[in-house]
């Protein structure tokens, strides 16, 4: 049985969480909130970032590498990441892109909010709040056309896009004249292992240091 370390409001959580739902695979969850859970998690993997997961003798950090994990040891019905080569270094390129220009950017005013005021770094929020106005724009334009982040079927890149641009778009909220990137949030929440993820971290929302919208 595979164990995971997360909590569900935690969107890189999210993002294994996706991954795991598409293909129904089964698996022991660790919620970090319970008692000595976050021991059992600073054991196994001492920088105490989450998620991770537990597959035997296999100790598997961060999501990205969960999910090729996922894929070599327990695929299923739903290929995250494609066979054909080159149509993997497209899925890998695009979730690195949501990794490093929505995710990163999306959580920089977060952390800064809960920083003690002396210690805030308003340039470094500004220029994280001007990357996702760019990343927006050029994600608008790359999507055009298609159903999910790439022309290969839902993805190791879906997995991960659908939790970073629900909360980068609570942060900075995607320009309506960007209908196309609008309607990919959409689709990726409308998708079941994503609703479900969702669903789960409702009662978390109060964690959101910047204020969780009415909506979503």
């Amino acid at each position: 049985m595979l164990t995971l370390y997360s909590h569900p409001f935690s969107s890189y959580c999210q993002k294994t969480l996706i991954a795991l739902y598409e293909n129904e695979t089964p698996f022991e969850a660790r919620f970090l909130e319970d008692p000595g859970v976050m021991d059992e998690l600073t054991a196994l993997w001492p920088i105490k970032r989450f998620p991770v997961l537990v597959d035997g003798d296999q100790v598997v950090v961060e999501a990205t590498a969960i999910i090729e994990h996922l894929a070599v040891h327990h695929p299923g019905p739903v290929r995250l990441i494609p066979e054909d080569p080159a149509a993997a270094v497209q899925v890998r390129m695009m979730d690195r892109i949501f990794d490093n220009y929505v995710a990163t950017s999306q959580s920089k005013p977060v952390f800064d909010i809960i920083r003690p005021e002396d210690q805030r770094d308003p340039y470094g929020v500004a220029e994280a709040m001007k990357m996702l106005d760019t990343v927006y724009v050029w994600l608008d334009q790359r999507l055009e056309g298609l159903e999910w982040a790439t022309p290969h079927g839902f993805s190791l890149a879906d997995c991960g896009a659908a939790p970073f641009l629900f909360y980068a778009d609570w942060t900075r909220p995607i320009p309506e004249e960007l209908k196309t990137l609008r309607a990919y949030r959409a689709r990726l929440l409308a998708r079941p292992s994503v609703k479900r993820a969702v669903d789960e971290a409702r009662p978390f929302r109060h964690y959101f240091p910047l204020g969780a919208p009415d909506r979503d």
